[in-house]
């Protein structure tokens, strides 16, 4: 995965994976800029606690239940 710190930066971020504990709900737009990074951060909103793990669909796997 390849993460940037800030508008202009290319360096490359450490980057560990963790097994999902908890679901946070987050408002993202998925604006792209040449060199395919993300051009603006997400926001976290909320954890949703009633929802878990299992319940979300993965990256690249389409709308989750959880959705709405």
């Amino acid at each position: 995965m390849r993460f940037a710190s800030t508008w202009e930066a290319r360096d490359v971020l450490d980057f560990t994976p963790v097994p999902p504990e908890l679901v946070a709900e987050v408002s993202a737009d998925t604006s792209i800029d040449r060199g395919g990074i993300f051009r603006h951060p997400t926001r976290f909103q909320r954890l949703r606690l009633e929802v878990t793990a299992e319940d979300v669909a993965g990256f690249g796997e389409g709308c989750s239940a959880a959705a709405g």
